[in-house]
């Protein structure tokens, strides 16, 4: 093989509360550079959650990624000219970044009107089991099991 492997970055903890999952998420607010606003909104989300419900904020927080996070996804695979779509489990790290990407994704098209409240209304409803973006783990694990019969063709 010729060209290396990229190797990982490991994301270090939060200022707040040093927890590698809050900055991992505050890495994905995060626009143009702007960290401190991504902070601002992230850390407003968490005391608006402690504000509409008694319990703990980060417990409500990684709970909701828990939730939206995959377990099995499809995959495209090309076989003799056809294309199937076929289910596979998702790596621990892939999980969470699409967990974390769905719930800003979903936080996004909410209508409340600061991304700091759409960001809490999206964390609760991910914690409670409802929501876009649980609805979208649901989806894709439906779409993986009507796929299962291309289970064989996983490489």
């Amino acid at each position: 093989m010729r060209k290396k492997r990229a190797e990982k970055r490991h994301v270090q903890g939060d200022p707040k509360f040093n927890d590698a999952l809050v900055s991992r998420f505050i890495n994905n607010i995060m626009k143009c550079g702007k960290k401190s606003v991504a902070q601002s909104i992230f850390y407003d989300s968490l005391d608006i959650i402690g504000e509409r419900s008694k319990a703990n904020p980060i417990d409500v927080f990684k709970k909701a990624v828990n939730n939206v996070a995959p377990v099995i996804e499809i995959r495209a695979r090309r076989v003799g000219g056809a294309t199937y779509q076929v289910p596979t489990e998702v790596r621990p790290e892939r999980r969470t970044a699409l967990a974390i990407r769905w719930l800003i994704n979903y936080a996004t098209e909410r209508s409340d009107k600061a991304m700091a409240l759409k960001l809490a209304a999206e964390f609760i409803s991910a914690a409670n089991g409802e929501g876009g973006a649980v609805k979208k783990k649901e989806d894709t694990h439906r779409m993986a099991e009507a796929n299962k019969a291309f289970a064989h063709f996983k490489w």
